[in-house]
């Protein structure tokens, strides 16, 4: 075990749980489908800790919830498990709510209101993304490292699996 994060630590899948996943609407499906995408395509995701010379540092992980907890599974490319960690999703309710509520803002915005209106929403709805990123990088500190977009790519997650759970 090794305590310094390896350049290559990355994320190769990502599942939300099917127990925790129900119907959604299509501007939640689309956001899910984005963030999903946009974290394969580029992140940085290490387990604290985990450490294995030689070998591509590729994890997959699977996010859930318990109980009204999130839950972390985390394994390697061979299915091979490498951590669970669940977090209180008390931390995120404010956020999460005020991010559900603006979002449904945006989405009606971009059918009707003018350019600098929506710039407007949008500007707050980054910025309590933003908010929940950091949040969510607090909370796994110790745990998983991540860099800022995958914070932000994580956070859009943890809203779906709110808004579903």
């Amino acid at each position: 075990m090794s305590g310094e994060a390896p350049s290559d630590a990355k994320l190769i899948d990502v599942v939300l749980d099917d127990a925790t996943i129900g119907r959604a609407n299509a501007d939640v499906e689309h956001e899910r489908a984005v963030a999903i995408f946009d974290l394969i395509e580029q992140n940085h995701f290490w387990p604290v800790g985990h450490d294995v010379d030689g070998v591509p540092h590729d994890y997959k992980l699977k996010l859930g919830l318990i109980e009204q907890r999130l839950v972390f599974s985390i394994t390697d490319c061979d299915d091979t498990d490498i951590a669970t960690h669940i977090l209180s999703l008390s931390p995120f309710r404010r956020t999460v709510r005020e991010y559900y509520q603006i979002c449904e803002s945006y989405y009606e915005a971009i059918r009707s209101a003018t350019p600098s209106q929506i710039e407007a929403i949008d500007m707050a709805r980054r910025g309590l993304h933003n908010d929940g990123s950091e949040t969510l990088k607090e909370r796994l500190s110790g745990k998983i490292e991540v860099d800022h977009n995958t914070a932000r790519r994580l956070f859009t997650l943890i809203c779906v699996l709110h808004w579903r759970g």
